[in-house]
């Protein structure tokens, strides 16, 4: 049973506990002692999310994701090979099962069957899964829970993009996910960087408010450390963080995209550019090595963290 907030605006729910940080959209956010990152509470019942994300999220939610997704592929192609190539660096030839938990339209899974792996995704949304499969890769439509995940057999390389920030328990899907790994396997997560240092500094100067809150959709906020943190404690070794561009220095620079999409596709586009350059003139190594120092920093649009099963 949920107890209210105490003048100290402690709340608990069960094993969930501590100080509330925000408010939004009549959600409450704790800084959670038991977890290690903050999340909403009171959390949802799965049940509650399985219709969400398997008919509307794409359809109704986001409904030009997979257009633009399609559109931005070449410049996603840039992260997805530094993962990819990071992958084929920590393992041996011979080990190229991948498996990608969420693996939304499916283009990650394109680029890893071109560069040689044996590529599985799991997608709970129908209209992603379908377009994943048009792209020749194996899908398991549905979500990744006990049943789906003692179907799927065992993998090299784990990736999880975008998901652990809307999973009741991200814990458990974590942990089920290591079950699959093999030892020696690699996992990467990849979530929003929330309550970063520039996005407390373009709320500083735009009067924006905590915009990257999404409650229902987001329900955990993960920065580097709470994701590094948490993959540690599930028994993985942490070997690389990188990032993104940070979508927050355009807010700081006076372009507040907030609540605009034209303007925000318009930044984002600008963010593309940036990156493209550094291929232009072969500064493939000096583009990694920039997001690598910013998420020494705790800055970048996304925490991405890479570790390995012993």
């Amino acid at each position: 049973m949920s107890h209210a907030a105490s003048p100290s605006e402690f709340l608990q729910d069960g094993k969930h506990h501590g100080p509330r940080i925000t408010q939004a959209k009549g959600h409450d956010v704790i800084e959670c002692f038991d977890c290690g990152f903050r999340h909403v509470l009171p959390l949802p019942e799965p049940a509650a999310l399985e219709r969400e994300y398997r008919e509307n999220y794409y359809a109704v939610e986001k409904p030009d994701f997979i257009a633009f997704a399609g559109e931005d592929q070449p410049w996603f192609e840039l992260s997805q090979n530094d993962r990819l190539e990071l992958f084929e660096k920590l393992l041996p030839a011979s080990r190229r099962r991948l498996l990608d938990i969420g693996c939304g339209p499916g283009f990650f899974l394109a680029q890893a069957i071109k560069r040689g792996w044996e590529a599985h995704g799991v997608e709970p949304s129908r209209q992603a899964a379908a377009h994943a499969s048009s792209l020749g890769a194996a899908i398991t439509e549905g979500f990744f829970n006990a049943q789906s995940a003692a179907a799927l057999g065992k993998f090299d390389a784990v990736n999880l993009t975008n998901v652990l920030e809307h999973v009741p328990d991200p814990i458990q899907i974590l942990t089920r996910a290591i079950g699959l790994l093999d030892k020696g396997g690699v996992l990467c997560a990849c979530v929003p960087n929330d309550f970063s240092p520039l996005q407390f500094a373009a709320r500083a100067v735009a009067q924006t408010g905590d915009w990257w809150l999404a409650p229902p959709h987001h329900l955990n906020y993960f920065d580097f450390d709470a994701l590094d943190g948490l993959l540690t404690r599930l028994g993985l070794s942490v070997t690389e963080r990188t990032t993104s561009f940070p979508m927050e220095a355009f807010v700081m620079m006076g372009d507040n995209y907030i609540g605009d999409p034209v303007l925000g596709r318009a930044c984002h586009n600008k963010r593309k550019r940036f990156d493209f350059a550094f291929e232009a003139a072969g500064l493939k190594e000096t583009r990694r090595d920039f997001y690598r120092a910013l998420a020494k920093l705790g800055i970048g649009r996304e925490a991405v963290v890479i570790a390995v099963k012993p």
